[in-house]
């Protein structure tokens, strides 16, 4: 089965690519951070420094570890799912279970030390970027030496392999557990229900994001800037389990939407609801980083806005000279987690497009024209927008109303509104333009050529 997984990165490497993306960005967000743990044990750091640098690696790398292991288990979800005839194939001619997952495990093992390995030279650079900035806003002394050495390197490498393995070992536990038949039914009729571990893990991270806010409302009431203690953990928590509720809230954005979609869009808005119902789960995966992205980058940027106009508090444990060293951190925190947040919108719409070339094929050959493909995918597409906008939103509340609380004591923040807007607009126009992009280029292939693939 090792030399099949061989064999089947060799002759599909295509259907490997969001995979290979999720886990080369991962792993070169880790290292980058982590490279700060050899910079500051190097010689001659001083105390302030050495703080700052540990606090930027564990804080930042930290949290965009997280989101790491829930992108890489999200893309590795899904591309086994796609690949679910083939698998059922293989059990058909005589493949056992743990020969199925031992080959899952295979691909992506190659898959993750490639990526690794390759994301090297890119973690080395973005590393000394993030030192430069540092010692550009008078964080760190300028005099210090950047180094890139075994703090980054095993922590990067070590994370991408286990997050990698992690995520094949859960979607390859889905694909092994049913029979030969039961597999090859699956290819065409969708589990509709969530699994109960899944439900229970959406509830988990619900609740801690509640948590959060609610202890950033009441302990932290009157503390000033020390609430961002658990104010930023809240919509990252929250979002995390909105985005595993996915094929719940893809149901019911769709059910809101499903009337006006056929209105407007006759044939195409039909085609675009069936096509949302019949594939809710591999719509839900496409939904995670929307939700994840609208959530983050709204409740941290926001959570800023309020401090940037909050009186000082007096009772706050953090000194006022390291105030604008927080406000740095968190504009990395939101700068690094939602450009890899976006980056993975794109990638995962792209490869779930993608992958529908023979579907497009067939549609073609029984009467529809391409623009009529292309409507049905831009409503599909609008459907995805607004489910990932609305339910990112309802995630950074649990962060923004909790803290405006606790700074201000009004539970809606006096900020500008532009920011949300902002949001939402590159949200909206990542999906689109990714749904859009990915099934033009899929329908450029000849119908009998797609169908035939």
């Amino acid at each position: 089965m090792i030399q099949l997984a061989v064999r089947s990165l060799r002759h599909r490497a295509g259907g490997f690519v969001a995979s290979f993306l999720s886990m080369f960005l991962g792993a070169t967000v880790v290292m980058a951070f982590a490279a700060m743990l050899d910079t500051a044990g190097g010689a001659g750091v001083d105390d302030l420094s050495e703080e700052t640098l540990v606090t930027m690696a564990t804080v930042v790398g930290g949290w965009g570890l997280v989101i790491v292991l829930f992108a890489v288990t999200s893309t590795m979800t899904l591309s086994v799912r796609q690949r679910a005839g083939e698998l059922a194939l293989l059990k058909s001619v005589g493949a056992t279970p743990f020969q199925v997952g031992r080959m899952i495990v295979g691909e992506t093992a190659l898959v993750a030390v490639a990526a690794a390995l390759l994301a090297v030279p890119l973690a080395a650079g973005g590393g000394w970027l993030l030192l430069e900035m540092l010692q550009e806003t008078d964080q760190v002394a300028s005099g210090l030496s950047y180094a890139f050495g075994p703090a980054a390197l095993s922590i990067g490498i070590g994370v991408t392999l286990l997050a990698s393995l992690g995520g094949a070992g859960v979607a390859a536990r889905r694909a092994t557990k049913l029979r030969a038949q039961e597999a090859m039914t699956a290819v065409t009729i969708e589990q509709t229900r969530m699994t109960r571990k899944r439900t229970i893990a959406a509830i988990v991270f619900l609740a801690a994001g509640v948590n959060c806010g609610i202890v950033t409302a009441t302990v932290f009431d009157g503390k000033g800037i020390d609430a961002m203690q658990t104010a930023g953990q809240a919509s990252i928590w929250f979002s995390i389990g909105l985005a595993l509720f996915g094929p719940v809230l893809v149901r019911l954005v769709t059910a809101v939407l499903a009337g006006p979609l056929r209105m407007l869009g006759g044939a195409s808005g039909y085609l675009a609801v069936e096509n949302v119902r019949r594939r809710t789960q591999h719509v839900a995966g496409a939904l995670m980083p929307i939700i994840l992205f609208t959530g983050i980058a709204t409740g941290t940027l926001y959570m800023q806005s309020i401090e940037n106009s909050a009186p000082p508090a007096a009772s706050s444990s953090i000194p006022a000279e390291d105030v604008a060293a927080i406000e740095t951190l968190n504009l990395v925190v939101v700068g690094m987690l939602s450009v890899f947040a976006a980056i993975m919108v794109i990638n995962t719409l792209v490869a779930a497009t993608t992958y529908r070339r023979r579907e497009f094929g067939q549609q073609r050959l029984v009467g529809s024209t391409p623009p009529q493909v292309m409507r049905m995918v831009g409503m599909e597409g609008v459907v995805l927008a607004a489910a990932g906008v609305l339910f990112g939103s309802i995630g950074s509340i649990v962060t923004v109303f909790p803290y405006s609380l606790a700074r201000t004591g009004e539970l809606l923040p006096d900020t500008t509104i532009g920011i949300y807007l902002a949001i939402v607009s590159v949200a909206a126009t990542l999906t689109l333009a990714s749904c859009l992009g990915a099934a033009r280029k899929a329908i450029r292939m000849p119908a009998v050529q797609a169908v035939a693939v």
